[in-house]
Parts: C-alpha cells; structure tokens; sequence
C-alpha cells in the first residue's frame, strides 16, 4: 500500500482526471504504491500507465497545479494558465509567484451545454397545441432574421441611423413578425431562420469571443438571455397561428457560438412535446431544409464565404442535393445583400434588421435594414417574396 504522501499526492492529481478510467488508475495507485504494481493489478502495460498519468499532469499544470514545478496556485474552472513568474530566495525557495490566467474556451463551452442540461430539467415542455388550419398547400414560408445583435447598444448621434437597445430590439420583432404573419401567403410549412448573431455577446463580458474586442452593450447578459428566449419563442408560437408545421433554426453566429449552442438545446426540449414543431440541433454550423424539390442551405457566413459555400453545402448535403431541381443558400454575416448565381444553386447573403452600431457606422458600412419572408414551391422553387423593412413597422395606417 502506498505512503501517506503519496496517497496525498495522487489525491492531490484526482480533480484534474478527465475520464472514468483516468480516475481508476489514481485510485489504484493511492492502492498499489508502485507504478510496476499498480500496472500488474490493472493488468495494464505500464507504459499505458505512465501515458495516462501524464496526461492528467498536463491537465492540471493547466490550471495551475505541478507542485514539481513549484506550481500551486490553482485558476478556477473555465480557465487555464497562460504562465507564471516566480522569485526564488537565496535558499531557493519560491518566495512570490505571479499566475497569468486566460479563458479556457472548449472548457466554458462544456461548462454552458452542462448547465443546458440542468436548466432543460427544470423546463416544462410545452403541451401540444391543436392544428388550427384546415388548408393545405405546397408553399414554405422562410422567415430570415440574420445579426440582430441583441443587447448592442448604438447612440443614433453617433451612428446617423435609429437608436438601438435591449426594448428597441424586443419591440421591432415583435412587430416584425406580427407584421409577416399578416402579409405572407397561406403555406403549409413555416421555417424561423434565424441565421446567427442573434446574441451580441456571449458570456459575463460584452467581447467578441475569438478576438475579445469590446463591444458597445446595453444591457446584463442575463437581461440579453431572457430578451432572447421571450422573443423566439413568441415567434415560434406566432408561426403556429399560420402554418400547420414549423421549423425552428437558430444557427451559430461568431458573436454568439456557445449562446447558440443552449439555445438550440433549450427550444429542442421546450418543444418535445409538439409534433408540429422541428427545432434543428445539428452542432455543425451547416443546415439544410428539404422541401420537396426544392433544397434550402444555411449558414452564418463566419467560416465559408460567398464563392465556397455552394461546393460546401452540395459535399455536405449530396443526397438531399443531388435529389432536389432547386437549390438555395442563404448566409448573414456581413449585414448586407449580395447574391451569386452559381452552376450548383443560387447564393444569397442577407442585410440586417438592425440598426448599425458605433463599428459598422465609423466604417462606412452603410447598407439598408430587412428582413424578408421568402415563399418556396416544393416544385417550383422560389414563387414569392415579402420584404419587411423597420419603416414599414413603425408607418401610420
């Protein structure tokens, strides 16, 4: 049986055990003492043994914890140590140490899909709701909101466009979507495609995730949290009015990829219950909607652009591709229209609803604010189109 020290020692190293069989081979060498000993218990090669411990060393020198190394100072979950400094005295002992932390970016995704997790248990799934409509057709109604940054703050002097907050935001989709339902065509199947950034911010602190440049915030992120679940769901139960079968898609932006991840999550287990209603959950950044002969692709736009994406969505998608006439490709990203008429399919990159904020108006990114409802055939393709502009909303009768 192994010393009290090291009992010690590997009891010190068990947080830091990643999986199951990590924690077995801890445990059995607080047991068995040895290396050599522990191996031949497990009946394990020893050198499997010694691969295992040093990944879980490595595991917990990333958050602080080599006491070989001098290394004590422990970083809390969610992030990781970037480096230390450390003044000796004259006997060589470490006398002051300084620890520089930085995210742990994979570690807070894990952290905000366990507490998807804990919060859906406490979610109720909605009952399902009886079909309303009795007429049936071949139409799709996709209903586009692309960057609508909620909780950005713009300051209309500085941006010579409308103001923008966490009410002006919630406000404009409740109209927007009361405005849509009214004025689409009858369609047997309604599609929410909201294509990414819907969040400005991802976390505690109003940054941009992969660059942490700051952000102009209105609001607590808690606040930004609430707004959002409230209005999608009013739009999804706005959809239900109209169309006998609803497709939610909320897509991962890259102001928002971990918000995106609990969202989609969260409605997925909301809406269980309903068979009416398909919440996409695919983690890959790509979708896809078939409608008869007629193919529908989403993406954000953050990681293929305008002249890849059609060749990323038919290798992606080739069964759904290769069986449909009509294909189409919708992106946001960069808050304003083009379109590109490929061999594969037709590709359009949609504006905003938004207002612009201090970045976009400084850099002369001046493009008009929609958001469109598109009307496919499942024959036909494209046979319709709705565009809703802010001034539209906001007119007098």
């Amino acid at each position: 049986m192994g010393s009290t020290k090291h009992r010690e020692h590997w009891l010190e190293l068990l947080p830091y055990a990643e999986t199951d069989r990590q924690r077995e081979y801890i445990e059995a060498l607080m047991e068995c003492g040895t290396y050599a000993a522990t191996a031949e218990w497990l009946g394990v090669a020893e050198r499997n043994l010694y691969m295992a411990i040093a990944r879980i060393k490595r595991n917990a020198a990333r958050h602080g914890h080599a006491p070989e190394h001098d290394m004590t100072k422990t970083v809390p979950d969610g992030y990781t140590v970037k480096g230390t400094s450390t003044l000796y005295d004259d006997a060589g002992q470490p006398k002051i140490q300084w620890v520089k932390t930085q995210v742990d970016h994979q570690r807070q995704l894990e952290m905000m899909q366990e507490a998807v997790q804990a919060l859906c248990e406490d979610v109720k799934p909605r009952k399902a709701r009886p079909l309303r409509l009795k007429r049936q057709n071949d139409n799709l109604n996709l209903f586009i909101l692309t960057d609508y940054h909620l909780g950005m703050l713009a300051w209309d002097e500085e941006t010579r466009d409308d103001p923008w907050d966490i009410h002006i935001a919630e406000q404009l989709i409740y109209d927007w979507i009361a405005y849509s339902i009214e004025h689409a065509p009858d369609a047997e199947v309604g599609v929410f495609s909201q294509l990414g950034d819907f969040l400005h911010w991802d976390g505690l602190t109003s940054v941009t995730p992969a660059s942490g440049h700051v952000l102009d915030a209105d609001t607590r992120f808690q606040k930004v949290v609430r707004v959002a679940i409230r209005t999608i769901n009013h739009v999804v139960n706005a959809m239900l009015d109209k169309h006998n079968e609803v497709i939610v898609l909320l897509a991962e932006g890259n102001h928002d990829p971990s918000s995106s991840v609990w969202l989609r999550e969260m409605f997925h287990h909301l809406y269980k219950n309903e068979p009416r209603v398909e919440v996409i959950t695919d983690p890959d950044p790509y979708y896809c909607v078939e409608h008869g002969n007629t193919s529908l692709f989403f993406h954000h736009g953050h990681k293929k652009n305008m002249g890849e994406i059609d060749r990323a969505f038919a290798a992606k998608f080739r069964e759904i591709y290769g069986s449909t006439k009509y294909s189409y490709a919708h992106m946001g990203h960069y808050h304003h229209v083009k379109v590109n008429e490929t061999s594969l399919m037709h590709v359009e990159q949609h504006p905003t609803l938004a207002s612009k904020d201090a970045y976009a108006s400084r850099g002369g990114y001046l493009s008009m604010r929609s958001a469109p409802v598109i009307t496919y055939h499942k024959q036909y393709g494209e046979v319709g189109r709705l565009q809703v502009r802010p001034e539209m909303l906001t007119a007098d009768d």
